[in-house]
């Protein structure tokens, strides 16, 4: 970051900021996030260039927090207003990966869990296809020692992204997770149902009582994600009408 504020990417539509607001808001009402966690959506027209509120609880985000950044995370519109610590989690993931159009970052209790422990997260139920590809790990103490454990700058950024390679989810060791997706609402859709699953996981685990588990393999979950991602808009349109219902934007 050289200091000069970047350029913005060009006009949003008012509706495509309103939608990144309400994600925010629907993974708070989710259990996702609460006071913390945050959500990305990339540029749609200028790919070296993504959105995301300011510092700000998820759950209290309107259209006006949102901020413009370059894929270095330094601010095009900041206007005063505060950055998340952890915003290079987003910048290079967007960096690594063209295919990514949004980035949700969370500590959602039941998944942290599965970071800590050698027991892999796999995917339970079809709504978590996605993980069926596998479920990587990063540690930041492997490359970066001791930390305060945050993504707070673009090396360790650079780091996660390499972890997560090409999957779609990626824990991060005694911290929370990331997932991504090639739309807004695949993200949030898929940080809702890592949730959901990671809680389904403990519960057949507890179950299975060291008996072998039918989680979805690697072809079964390409398969009911292609359906996740188009049948997925009717859970996105119910949490999005439930925002609407609270807000005036």
């Amino acid at each position: 970051m050289s200091g000069v504020t970047p350029k913005s990417g060009g006009p949003v539509a008012a509706e495509r900021i309103a939608d990144l607001a309400a994600a925010s808001r629907i993974l708070a009402a989710q259990g996702v996030v609460d006071g913390f966690g945050h959500v990305s959506m990339r540029h749609p027209s200028a790919p070296d260039r993504y959105f995301m509120a300011r510092s700000v609880a998820p759950a209290l985000v309107t259209p006006e927090d949102i901020i413009e950044y370059d894929l270095d995370s330094s601010p095009c519109n900041a206007g005063g207003r505060s950055s998340f610590l952890e915003r290079f989690i987003h910048g290079e993931i967007y960096k690594a990966r063209s295919d990514i159009m949004s980035v949700v970052h969370s500590h959602s209790p039941s998944v942290i869990p599965f970071g800590l422990v050698a027991v892999p997260m796999r995917a339970m139920f079809h709504n978590a296809a996605f993980l069926a590809e596998g479920v990587p790990t990063f540690d930041i103490s492997e490359k970066f020692g001791p930390t305060d454990m945050l993504v707070s700058d673009g090396a360790k950024g650079v780091a996660l992204a390499g972890v997560m390679g090409t999957r779609d989810l990626a824990l991060m060791r005694g911290h929370g997770s990331v997932a991504c997706g090639p739309t807004l609402q695949t993200a949030v859709f898929r940080a809702v149902y890592t949730e959901v699953n990671a809680r389904i996981q403990h519960w057949t685990l507890a179950l299975a009582g060291g008996k072998a588990v039918a989680a979805l393999d690697k072809e079964e979950g390409k398969l009911a994600d292609v359906i996740n991602r188009t049948a997925g808009m009717r859970a996105w349109d119910l949490w999005r009408a439930q925002v609407r219902s609270q807000v005036n934007w």
